[in-house]
């Protein structure tokens, strides 16, 4: 039986296809923009100089030192660059450190945005921005950052190679994951939420076994696409949570967080949430679905231990603590000692547990 929700469908243009790259000026144009200022990190320095080139007489100049986490003094940097080109929009090409970037200077300025991603990230769909600070990532919800166009272009993300695909495609399925169970969840996220997990759970591994395979990566682009929007359509739970007090407070990189933490996060609120549980399983094709995502991860040859991307096993309890100061709603209360285990299976690469709840 379908009860009552609410359901908000956010303003953003999306161009998808192959060589949809080439509409940029014209997105540009449309948006009314005279100056755009491009966004990259210093890895994508040389394809942010190619497109500029493409915007002809719209391009003011190029700003390549997005990184993840969205740190406080790189957005104050932008902000100079900005101002130094006189820019009056941003084209942000890359992952979700630069469309973090981004974001955080339409926060600032109220400047538009066209962002071309070219990871899985999902997070260009999103009016959601988090930002760190004094080693705190905090997150920001609002109208402002939100893209108002998107580019999808699978030419783009053919070179990403397969194990980068692999862990931004988890990361895509955790926004997916969690949506499912959110507190303001309705019929048509849902219903996007399985297709975009389903779609990114079958392409991985084919994209894992040919890395130019176009149908895999359409299918990827498609299914983080899908995902995208549910996050910016509902909210975030324990999962979000972990991954943002990991990486904000240990400087952990960002997608292998979540493929890291997600099948425990999951596990953790697997008894409170039975129907997004059948949901997930039926989109991956296995019994368990905390299980199913761990053995996917695991089966990409992705880390499945927080302890290999950098964080010290003194920083459990730090973590435990933060995940319950100022938390996240979740569908299952919140109780420190259980998160703190599934913390330290997390950081030991240990196959996620179902953990009771507290007598």
């Amino acid at each position: 039986m379908i009860g009552s929700f609410t359901f908000e469908n956010l303003p953003c243009r999306v161009v998808f296809g192959s060589g949809t790259l080439a509409s940029a000026k014209a997105e540009v144009e449309r948006l009314g923009g005279k100056r755009a200022l491009v966004l990259t990190t210093p890895q994508q320095e040389a394809q942010g100089k190619s497109l500029g080139a493409a915007l002809g007489s719209l391009f003011a100049g190029i700003f390549p030192g997005a990184t993840m986490h969205t740190p406080v003094e790189v957005t104050e940097r932008a902000l100079a660059a900005m101002k130094a080109c006189e820019a009056d929009c941003v084209v942000s090409l890359g992952g979700g450190s630069t469309t973090g970037l981004g974001k955080a200077l339409a926060l600032r300025t109220g400047v538009n945005q066209l962002c071309i991603p070219t990871t899985y990230a999902g997070s260009e769909m999103t009016p959601i921005v988090g930002q760190t600070e004094n080693g705190l990532k905090t997150t920001v919800r609002d109208a402002a950052v939100l893209p108002e166009t998107v580019i999808y272009d699978v030419d783009l993300t053919l070179t990403l190679p397969a194990s980068l695909a692999a862990t931004s495609g988890i990361n895509a399925i955790a926004h997916a994951v969690e949506a499912l169970y959110a507190r303001d969840t309705n019929p048509v996220t849902s219903l996007m939420a399985e297709e975009g997990i389903r779609a990114i759970a079958r392409a991985l591994p084919a994209i894992a076994a040919k890395s130019d395979d176009r149908e895999a990566r359409t299918e990827a682009l498609y299914g983080a696409w899908l995902c995208g929007v549910c996050l910016g359509t509902v909210g975030m739970a324990l999962h979000h949570k972990l991954c943002h007090t990991l990486g904000g407070t240990f400087d952990l990189p960002h997608a292998e967080t979540h493929t890291i933490v997600l099948p425990h996060a999951l596990a953790y609120n697997a008894p409170a949430v039975p129907d997004a549980m059948a949901r997930i399983s039926r989109a991956i094709g296995a019994a368990d679905a905390s299980l199913g995502l761990y053995d996917l991860a695991k089966r990409l040859g992705a880390k499945l231990a927080l302890r290999d991307i950098g964080m010290p096993e003194s920083g459990i309890d730090k973590a435990a603590d933060l995940a319950v100061t100022n938390a996240y709603w979740n569908p299952r209360p919140l109780e420190r000692n259980a998160i703190r285990e599934l913390i330290a299976r997390a950081w030991a690469g240990e196959p996620p547990v179902t953990i009771k709840a507290a007598a």
